[in-house]
């Protein structure tokens, strides 16, 4: 018995010496940016490090010397970003997409992105878009059509083929309503047109949906000025993210043409940012992580069951678009005089641009927090009150 207790200390000390060895070889390569993901090895290229990522979850990228970059998106494919003058590696795995710079025809279907396009001046490298130029809530992107420097060619559904081939279109940029019509993808790859599908929205945090800038700074080869704007961003939210909870509780809505009411699941991101604000989402208890829609439609009758005693009202304007006073509102539903953010006058309405704005999360995070704490209407960015 004794020898044995001998040999089981001494299989823990070299356990207990394994363990420690491998938390500081951790410790070394993180100190050196390396990231402890293990990287792609692709051939005749030389890995070199990977991006530092703060908030966003849903893709990674990793540097290889030379300038070359692989961008993996969770669900949606790997791209190879070869820099300019140089040639793709032979010998790449069939399903790693290969992105030639400079990318300067692209055709922007994904609304979401144009934002992050603005941000990084940008725009010039976008000759397409899916959307008309009254679709835009973007300022550069309909300066961008109206000068005839961004064509409208076609919807996700039903784009204009014989266009987007004779600007020499060098990528796609899809949101995942692509899914609904994967016989369009399968025809612009037929055209040797690379697609790529916009998933920032499925992000857990806000400021990982913001930091997908990032990744199409990898596109246009401008890493440290979206490290540097999103950067900005997250400054904003210093106090409002080190604060305590205000205890308010916050509704997020909008009622569709048929008279449902579209509210947000819980664990949505906007769910996310009144939390972050410092206010409690309302619905603590909605929607199912198999779906992948952010939204949920109910019976007028269930949310005012569940969202007549909420401290705030945010009425939510960018599909059917802004209203000015409570007697707009009360037209959808009279049931709403009834509420008690109503009777308290703490009802407000986004501005329409809200969800094109996505780099400017960090300010409706601010807004919100703003809301909950009384600050004044001229004061913020993309909200303003209904009386």
């Amino acid at each position: 018995m004794i020898h044995a207790r001998k040999k089981d200390g001494t299989q823990n000390s070299t356990r207990f010496l394994i363990s420690l060895f491998a938390l500081a070889l951790l410790i070394l390569l993180s100190c050196f940016g390396v990231s402890a993901r293990s990287a792609e090895k692709l051939p005749g290229l030389t890995y070199d490090h990977s991006m530092e990522l703060s908030y966003a979850e849903r893709f990674s990228v990793d540097y290889y010397k030379d300038g070359y970059a692989l961008i993996t998106i969770e669900d949606g494919g790997r791209y190879l970003v070869v820099p300019e003058g140089k040639d793709a590696p032979e010998g790449l795995q069939t399903d790693i997409t290969v992105l030639q710079r400079p990318l300067d025809q692209i055709y922007l279907v994904a609304t979401s992105a144009m934002d992050y396009f603005a941000a990084l001046d940008g725009i010039d490298n976008l000759r397409l878009s899916g959307t008309q130029e009254d679709g835009w809530y973007i300022p550069e992107a309909k300066a961008a059509m109206e000068d005839g420097k961004l064509l409208y060619a076609g919807k996700y559904s039903a784009p204009d083929y014989e266009l987007i081939v004779s600007e020499n279109c060098d990528l796609a940029i899809e949101s995942t309503m692509i899914y609904h019509t994967p016989e369009v993808q399968e025809m612009l790859e037929g055209f040797d047109i690379p697609v790529l599908v916009e998933r920032s929205s499925y992000e857990p945090h806000p400021l990982g949906r913001a930091e997908w800038m990032k990744l199409y700074a990898v596109l246009l080869g401008k890493e440290e000025l979206a490290e540097r704007l999103f950067e900005e961003q997250t400054e904003k939210l210093a106090d409002v993210l080190g604060g305590e909870s205000t205890g308010k509780t916050a509704a997020f809505f909008y009622i569709s043409s048929n008279g449902y009411v579209n509210v947000r699941k819980t664990n949505d991101y906007v769910s996310k940012m009144i939390e972050l604000a410092g206010g409690e989402y309302v619905f603590q208890d909605l929607g199912d992580e198999e779906n992948a829609l952010s939204t949920v439609n109910m019976q007028m009758e269930d949310f005012y069951a569940g969202a007549k005693d909420a401290d705030v009202l945010i009425y939510n304007s960018t599909i059917d678009g802004q209203i000015e006073s409570l007697d707009e509102l009360f037209e959808k539903s009279a049931l709403l005089e009834d509420f008690r953010a109503v009777k308290e006058g703490n009802v407000w309405c986004t501005t329409q641009n809200l969800f094109q704005k996505t780099t400017g999360l960090a300010d409706m995070i601010v807004d919100i927090h703003a809301v909950l704490n009384g600050g004044r209407p001229e004061d913020m960015t993309y909200l303003y009150p209904l009386e």
